[in-house]
């Protein structure tokens, strides 16, 4: 396994309206902030979506998750481009032949704000 305690892992997405779409059907989170654009003419990408970001780098390094927690501070809307950011903070092999990791995220809109930060925790399979 190439991840070690320390490192940092980096993924950048841009939401779309179809990405919004997608999620709608998929959760049936249907907000009127979801389907209506406000007066600049974006939709609000919806929090679990947005979230999506550090599971994806979870994904990549096949984690399976225990504990996901997530603390919202700003929207993130149609067109807006986020950089999530991952740190390994615990990495360790196990009695079980499984290796536990934790680790910390935080994902910035293209502006530099935080929208997003957590951590998520779990074994790799």
């Amino acid at each position: 396994m190439s991840l070690k305690v320390g490192d940092i892992i980096t993924f950048t997405r841009t939401f779309t309206v179809r990405d919004v779409e997608l999620f709608i059907g998929i959760s049936g989170d249907e907000g009127i902030h979801h389907v209506s654009p406000d007066e600049q003419g974006r939709r609000v990408i919806q929090g679990l979506l947005t979230a999506t970001l550090p599971t994806k780098v979870g994904g990549d390094h096949n984690v399976l998750a225990r504990t996901m927690n997530f603390e919202f501070f700003r929207p993130v809307f149609t067109g807006d481009t986020i950089s999530c950011e991952v740190k390994i903070e615990k990495f360790e092999r196990q009695e079980n032949d499984r290796t536990a990791i934790t680790a910390t995220f935080t994902c910035e809109n293209q502006n530099g704000k935080e929208v997003l930060q957590g951590l998520f925790s779990g074994v790799i399979l």
